[in-house]
């Protein structure tokens, strides 16, 4: 991979060209990876107000029907973003852990792995959120625990 950085005075603001002979893993990790980095706020709407939510104030992410919330130590914050379009922008402090539901790697306390094969996690507000099997082996992969981390 070749980087090439030029400076140029008359430009407004940084841009980022990304140019490939085909789209990979490497390029879609590079996208998610510079998305992130550039978001460090989320607006979330509670009553008639609108609250500028810092990312590392947030635990998890949920959708419950259509709508999709941010729950932080308080309360909870309804977002009009997707819940899919959070994911690929938190990408680098979030992890989905079911279909509906994302948590913060960076909050949580604890795992707990039942008998039956079911995984509890246990975040730092004593939140437990149910991990899908389906979303076990990224998860640990995210966190960098297990036998293939």
């Amino acid at each position: 991979m070749k980087i090439h950085l030029t400076i140029n005075s008359a430009l407004e603001e940084t841009e980022i060209h990304i140019h490939a002979k085909e789209y990979t893993e490497q390029i879609e990790r590079l996208m998610k990876q510079l998305q992130a980095s550039q978001t460090t706020m989320l607006d979330g709407y509670f009553q008639q107000e609108i609250h500028m939510l810092k990312i590392s104030d947030i635990y998890s992410i949920y959708a419950e029907g259509a709508k999709v919330f941010l729950q932080t130590e308080e309360q909870e914050f309804e977002t009009k973003r997707k819940l899919y379009e959070l994911e690929a922008q938190l990408a680098k402090d979030f992890a989905r852990v079911s279909k509906s539901t994302l948590v913060n790697i960076n909050k949580i306390a604890s795992i707990q792995m039942g008998k039956i094969g079911t995984t509890e996690l246990i975040l730092e507000n004593d939140v437990s959120v149910h991990v899908s099997r389906k979303y076990l082996k990224e998860l640990k992969h995210h966190l960098g625990i297990g036998r293939d981390s």
